[in-house]
């Protein structure tokens, strides 16, 4: 019997993730509440089932599946929780999201409260593309093998030892890495360009770090549209590393620069042509 998953919500993500289940032979239900016509055009587009109403979309569910922005973790599964309490399926719940430990067990504390099993998860990759293999779901918790039956329904998922908020730690400490590395990139060509040394910058980087310089030449491009989903994750990744800090502190100020980047995204793109003026010459 195929299982019923749900997968809130479907952005980027989400939708396809869902899509990527729904591939394999899983029911894949969504809701669409409060979502744009753009997220409902997604969620249409990989077929996942739009169900608004609590009560209905999580009846029968086997899995349910948060992939949303580090705000909503906690309160979507303060949502769901009456009617999580009040489904007979008791299914897995899998906070998915770029969230801290601590962020985490709140979530956990939710919905164990609704007496449903959880599950911590850090999802690692980008969204799953036809003929990719999709990003990894790194797991832990006691339902974890639970979790790990959706293998045979298209996903990587792989348990990691260790109490909730060991697999949410995993993908903070990876997410400082990545974003972290992009930011300092992104200042430093930026402070070359207003200082007039961009030119002998990427010559220099190009004859002495020509890895560097190609990593920053694929993430850059890829980052723009990303920066403003960035900001929350980066504020996560600082009340991880640990408060009062200089690594805390430190991440504060990515995540100031992200949304820095983002609104030069959304509004007078400065920044972003610098950038993209960088990387491409």
């Amino acid at each position: 019997m195929s299982p019923i998953v749900v997968v809130i919500a479907a952005g980027e993500m989400g939708a396809a993730v869902g899509g990527r289940l729904r591939e394999k032979g899983a029911e894949v239900r969504t809701s669409l509440l409060g979502r744009s016509a753009k997220t409902a055009e997604r969620a249409r587009h990989h077929g996942l089932i739009a169900i608004d109403d609590d009560a209905q979309l999580v009846r029968d569910a086997a899995f349910v599946l948060s992939i949303v922005p580090p705000a909503e973790a906690v309160p979507l599964a303060r949502r769901l929780a009456p009617a999580l309490a009040d489904s007979t399926a008791t299914p897995v719940y899998i906070d998915c999201n770029a969230v801290s430990p601590v962020t985490v067990a709140e979530a956990a504390t939710v919905i164990e409260r609704a007496g449903c099993p959880f599950v911590d998860a850090g999802i690692i990759g980008g969204p799953p593309r036809p003929s990719a293999p999709g990003p990894k779901f790194y797991a832990c918790g006691a339902a974890v093998e639970r979790f790990a039956s959706l293998r045979e329904h298209g996903l990587d998922i792989r348990a990691v030892e260790g109490k909730i908020g060991t697999a949410s730690a995993l993908k903070m400490a990876y997410g400082s890495v990545t974003k972290g590395f992009t930011a300092i990139g992104a200042a430093a060509m930026l402070s070359a360009t207003m200082a007039g040394v961009a030119e002998p910058l990427k010559r220099e980087l190009a004859d002495s770090q020509p890895a560097l310089k190609a990593w920053l030449d694929r993430q850059m491009p890829n980052m723009y549209a990303k920066a403003y989903r960035w900001v929350a994750e980066m504020e996560e990744v600082s009340a991880f590393v640990g408060n009062p800090s200089p690594s805390a502190q430190m991440f504060q100020g990515v995540a100031r620069l992200y949304d820095r980047l983002a609104r030069s995204h959304a509004g007078d793109r400065r920044d972003i042509q610098a950038l993209e003026e960088f990387v491409k010459g």
